[in-house]
């Protein structure tokens, strides 16, 4: 057996446990919500840019509306959505990636 061999059977090995399947889950079961959440907010603000400029155009103090107010919060809400993963992910799927990192590696000596 070639080492190219046994790396991929260690791998397979892996990716067939029940602990790396559990990572996977975790991962997706986050990730995935929080981006439909992200593209309909993001939708919801092209489809008001478009068809809804009038309640677009209000304004709430001075020339600021509620437009730029929206547009802004995207940048909020991206950078919020980052620092909420960044956290989900040390405590829940770091972890488990760690450990099985170092299965990965001991076998594959």
């Amino acid at each position: 057996m070639t080492t190219k061999e046994h790396d991929a059977s260690v791998y397979e090995h892996m990716q067939e446990s029940s602990e790396f399947q559990d990572l996977k889950r975790r991962f997706r079961r986050w990730t995935f919500p929080m981006t439909v959440a992200f593209l309909a907010w993001y939708l919801l603000y092209v489809l008001l840019s478009g068809w809804a400029r009038g309640f677009m155009a209000v304004e709430l103090v001075g020339h600021i509306n509620i437009g730029l107010v929206l547009g802004l919060l995207q940048f909020v809400s991206t950078f919020l959505i980052a620092w909420a993963y960044s956290r989900h992910a040390e405590k829940k799927l770091d972890p488990i990636a760690d450990k099985l990192r170092h299965q990965v590696e001991e076998k594959a000596k």
